[in-house]
C-alpha cells in the first residue's frame, strides 16, 4: 500500500497518467460522441456543435480555446496544473487525429434508433466522468470552463462559479437543438450526458474519501474503545458529558469509519448497555484516519497501563 501510494505521487507518473487518460478521453468522444450526433458538456460541446455546423475539426478548436487560457493559468495558478493541463489538451488533440487517420469510426458505437443513442450518451457520460475524476486527481484538468473557475476562484475566491459552467452547458443544450437541424433528440442526449457525467464524477469523488462519524453516548468508554482497537484497529475520542435527565456523568466517544465498517461497529455498540449512538456522513476526509498502523499497539499498550 506504502509503495502504491508513493507510485501515484511520483510526477512521472501522474505525467503519464494524464497522457493515458487524454488518450482515452478522445477515444470516447470519437467512438460513441461524433458518430452519434449529440454535443458533450462544457468547451467540448462548443466544439463538437462547430465541427458539426462548419466541418471544423474538433482538435483545432480545442487548441485554439484552451491553449491561451493555460498560458494566463500558467502565470496567474499553479505552474504544475496548468502544465499538465496543457499536456492533456496537446495529447487529446493529436489523439483525435490519429484515431481519425486509423479510421477509428470503423469500431465506433453507431446507432441508428433513440435507444441506441441514449446508451451511448450514457456511455459517454460514464466513461468521461470517471476520466475526468482521474484527471483531477493527477493535478490537471480537461480545460475550457475548469481553468476559467481556477482563474476566477483565484482572484475572487468568494465568487460561486457553478452560475458559469450551468450556463455554457445550458448554452451548449439550447444550441443543439439548431445545429442539429431543429431537433430534440440531441438536446434530449446532451441533458442525459450531462446528469451522467456529473453524477459519476460526484460519485466517484464523495465516494473515495466519504466516510461516517459515529459519536456513542455511554458509560463503558474504556471498555468500547479497547474492542475498536483490537478488533476494528480505530481510534476514536473521547468527550465527558453530562445528562441533564439522569444528571450523570457519561462519554461521548467520537470515532470516524468507513462506510463498509459500520455493521462492525453497531455489532460492537449492541454489546453495551446504557449506550446509544448515531451516525452522520462526513462528505470528505483528509490524511490517514482510519487505520493506527505500526502505531496500534502501543496505542492498545498505553490503554493497558491506564
Amino acid at each position: 500500500m506504502n509503495f502504491y501510494r508513493k507510485l501515484t505521487r511520483a510526477i512521472p507518473f501522474q505525467y503519464c497518467m494524464v497522457v493515458l487518460l487524454a488518450i482515452a478521453y478522445a477515444s470516447v468522444n470519437e467512438i460513441f460522441v461524433f458518430q452519434n450526433k449529440f454535443a458533450p458538456a462544457g468547451v467540448m460541446g462548443l466544439a463538437t456543435l462547430v465541427q458539426e455546423a462548419f466541418h471544423f475539426n474538433v482538435a483545432y478548436l480545442y487548441l485554439f480555446i484552451n491553449v491561451p487560457l493555460l498560458i494566463v493559468a500558467f502565470f496567474v495558478i499553479k505552474r504544475q496544473f496548468a502544465i499538465r493541463t496543457l499536456l492533456f489538451v496537446l495529447t487529446s488533440s493529436a489523439a483525435f487525429f490519429i484515431l481519425r487517420e486509423v479510421g477509428i469510426e470503423k469500431i465506433a458505437f453507431v446507432a441508428e434508433d433513440t435507444g441506441g443513442k441514449l446508451l451511448a450518451a450514457i456511455a459517454a457520460g460514464f466513461f468521461n466522468g470517471m476520466i475526468y475524476i482521474m484527471l483531477v486527481w493527477n493535478g490537471a484538468c480537461t480545460g475550457g470552463t475548469d481553468i476559467v473557475a481556477a482563474l476566477i476562484n483565484h482572484k475572487h475566491p468568494e465568487t460561486n462559479v457553478i452560475w458559469l459552467i450551468f450556463s455554457l452547458n445550458a448554452a451548449v443544450v439550447a444550441l443543439s437543438f439548431f445545429v442539429y437541424q431543429n431537433s430534440y433528440q440531441p438536446v434530449l442526449l446532451c441533458i442525459a450526458y450531462i446528469f451522467v457525467f456529473s453524477r459519476v464524477g460526484d460519485a466517484i469523488f464523495k465516494g473515495s474519501r466519504s466516510a461516517v462519524k459515529f459519536e456513542v453516548v455511554t458509560t463503558h468508554p474504556e471498555e468500547i474503545t479497547r474492542e475498536l482497537f483490537a478488533t476494528m484497529r480505530h481510534g476514536c475520542t473521547a468527550v465527558r458529558v453530562r445528562g441533564e435527565y439522569s444528571h450523570t456523568d457519561r462519554s461521548m466517544l467520537v470515532c470516524v469509519i468507513n462506510r463498509r465498517e459500520i455493521a462492525d461497529f453497531e455489532r460492537i455498540i449492541r454489546k453495551y448497555d446504557d449506550t446509544f449512538a448515531y451516525f452522520s456522513g462526513v462528505n470528505r476526509i483528509v490524511g490517514s484516519f482510519n487505520r493506527f498502523g505500526k502505531g496500534t499497539q502501543k496505542a492498545e499498550d498505553d490503554s493497558e497501563k491506564e
